[in-house]
């Protein structure tokens, strides 16, 4: 590495450091968002797999919480450690891949000040593994490229089985593998070995318990999520949601130098290897999100998984010296700006999220994803629960269910009486708490009141209560004391 190129690698290298421990700190100081919550409450009981997502989530939560103990910290911890090794992945694969040391140093960089890792590493979501586990399935097929070795298949299906089990998104880049293996004339030998089938023998072998989970389960996760491809009406009025809405999450400058570099990968800007692996590791994924969103809303974070080689698309373009004068202009700005409105971004939602600074009330992002005032309130219903001598809390939500299980200082059961699939690891609730009078919570204009007053003859409202941040309501709830169960209380399974 020439001098420079050390310099600048160093550079990076102490700022990554920086907002990793930022990361911790933040991950510290910020209640569970709902998503986290329910996974914690999955960690207790592990099992092969859960109806929204495989288990690697409650297993990081559980060995985290193992370490630090039922605590934001120790939910989250491994999750903000993980991002390490994930930046190094990026950093390397960008290197090897356009042997170039100083597009190395920037995609490292880069990917560090995307929201996915500023924000999403400090979530402990299956967003976050999926992520890493992403980068590292990028490194192997990079070393793959390089060495020509076999060896490096075993590798690819380690990460590919691991991605699965985190989250279901990774069976995307099966297509990504294909689409580089078929493009690359140099490559298409491996499909006359056994090296690519028996990389996705190792997959299938590490996936096996969410498989074997589902067939016990009456495939439940599939059908959940073969929901989501259903479509029941046509739209474009999440098309430009979407866009906006990864702009916000890469930031506008990385947005900007990712979709440039693309562009540039399809035709020139390295070999055909690397160029295709890094097209072939976006577009397809890519495609099915704009493809969803003609009939059904992406959530922002859903497309993560398509980081990692997005931000070498970045940091090829913005070490790309070949650009026409308004392009090359471009490029400078967003590669001058990356950094500064990068951290703009993360310090501000730190902030928000930490202190509250602005007092936004019901609309506050922060305030309504993270359980901001739940301790508070926990306490509060807890207290309203005892004078009502009821020995459980029933919900119809599961976040509701998961802030409550988690911020409750006594061992009071809460209770979702509906989609009860959720809690199938879980042992079943003592049919004791059912026979006498019980305690109901509920948000906002309680939706799913009728479905309780079908089940419960007494079903009397006994107060309202909120959680706050510096005085402002964030979210508004109505507790009921319910009794005389006229069916069974609970969902079946």
């Amino acid at each position: 590495m020439a001098p420079d190129s050390r310099a600048y690698a160093a550079t990076a290298i102490v700022l990554i450091v920086v907002l990793f421990l930022v990361r911790l700190a933040v991950a510290a100081a910020t209640p569970l968002s709902l998503d986290e919550a329910l996974y914690w409450m999955w960690s207790k009981h592990l099992a092969g797999g859960y109806l929204d997502h495989p288990p690697m989530t409650p297993i990081l939560i559980r060995l985290g919480t193992s370490l630090f103990g039922d605590t934001e910290f120790g939910v989250r911890f491994l999750g903000v450690l993980l991002s390490l090794p994930a930046t190094y992945a990026v950093w390397r694969s960008a290197t090897i891949l356009f042997d170039d040391d100083r597009i190395g140093a920037t995609a490292g960089l880069l990917f560090t000040l995307t929201l996915a890792i500023a924000v999403g590493s400090v979530l402990m979501t299956p967003d976050n593994p999926v992520l890493v586990t992403t980068t590292f399935l990028l490194l192997c097929l990079a070393k793959l490229m390089q060495t020509g070795r076999s060896e490096w298949w075993i590798a690819v299906g380690v990460a590919f089985g691991l991605g699965m089990l985190s989250k279901y998104t990774t069976v995307f880049f099966a297509v990504s593998i294909l689409i580089w293996l078929l493009a690359v004339p140099g490559l298409r030998k491996w499909l006359l070995t056994p090296w690519p089938w028996l990389s996705g023998l190792i997959a299938l072998v590490l996936f096996s318990p969410t498989l074997v989970w589902n067939a016990e389960h009456g495939w439940a996760s599939v059908f959940y999520q073969y929901r989501r491809l259903v479509v029941h009406e046509w739209s474009l009025r999440y098309l430009g949601e979407f866009f906006a809405a990864e702009m916000g999450l890469a930031t506008p400058p990385i947005f900007v130098l990712g979709t440039m570099g693309l562009v540039r990968l399809l035709t020139a800007g390295g070999t055909l290897g690397a160029r295709m692996l890094i097209s072939a590791m976006v577009w397809p994924l890519a495609l099915y999100f704009i493809w969803h969103t003609f009939h059904g809303r992406v959530e922002g974070n859903w497309p993560e998984p398509l980081y990692p080689a997005f931000v070498i698309a970045a940091a090829v373009a913005a070490h790309d010296k070949t650009w026409p004068p308004v392009w090359q202009r471009l490029a400078s700005l967003s590669e001058q700006l990356a950094v500064p409105v990068g951290l703009v971004f993360a310090s501000a939602i730190y902030v928000q999220a930490i202190f509250g600074i602005i007092p936004l009330g019901h609309v506050d992002p922060t305030a309504r994803a993270l359980g901001v005032g739940w301790k508070e309130l926990a306490a509060e219903i807890d207290h309203v629960r005892e004078q009502m001598g009821s020995p459980v809390i029933l919900t119809t939500a599961y976040g509701l269910t998961a802030w409550l299980t988690f911020y409750l200082q006594s061992p009071t059961p809460v209770v979702q009486i509906t989609e009860r699939m959720r809690y199938v690891n879980a042992p079943d609730p003592d049919p004791e708490l059912f026979r006498g009078t019980m305690t109901y919570l509920c948000q906002d204009n309680c939706p799913d009141l009728p479905t309780v007053r079908a089940r419960f003859r007494t079903a009397e409202p006994v107060t309202q209560v909120a959680r706050t941040r510096r005085g402002v309501a964030a979210a508004e709830y109505t507790i009921y004391r319910l009794a005389d169960p006229v069916t069974e209380p609970l969902d079946p399974f």
